[in-house]
């Protein structure tokens, strides 16, 4: 088990928690997508309305790893924390980081009288996905995700044809 322990992150954090991001796009093989920054993420998360909230795992070297979310509204269960990413740099990974992460952020959607937590994992990610399935966490492959970029949707407004 590793030494680190786990905190509320600060915004002094933000410019080694972008370099887990990025090193987690790196991982996922889409480095190329990341289009966030430190500015944006200072302001989003630490400006007059803040969107996502995250833990640290620390430990004697510094952070190692990360735990973001945020809140979503389901019109059928009511307020959910989103857990948008875990990461622990690569060189810890496999000393319990990940789990002390996700029981930080479990109880915090508990604290926090969420009525469950939600995230994603890729299909091909079969370490998160054993993982989680250690928490009896239900894996669904029945929907299907949709976004759409800012691009797209300028776009779309701009040849509208109504």
């Amino acid at each position: 088990m590793s030494k680190a322990a786990i905190r509320e992150g600060r915004k002094s954090d933000l410019p080694r928690v972008f370099e887990l991001v990025k090193e987690l796009a790196t991982f996922e093989k889409a480095p190329h997508e990341v289009t966030n920054t430190i500015a944006m993420m200072e302001e989003d998360g630490f400006g007059p309305r803040p969107v996502y909230g995250f833990f640290v795992a620390e430990n004697e070297s510094g952070i190692v790893g990360l735990s973001l979310f945020y809140w979503r509204y389901s019109t059928w269960k009511g307020k959910r924390l989103y857990l948008e990413d875990i990461i622990v740099t690569e060189n810890v990974r496999g000393q319990g980081i990940g789990k002390m992460l996700f029981d930080r952020t479990m109880q915090h959607c508990l604290d926090q009288k969420c009525t469950g937590m939600m995230w994603q994992v890729l299909d091909w990610n079969e370490p998160a996905i054993n993982f989680y399935k250690k928490y009896g966490s239900k894996l669904d492959g029945e929907w299907i995700n949709c976004h759409l970029d800012d691009n797209q949707i300028v776009d779309y407004f701009k040849n509208k044809k109504d």
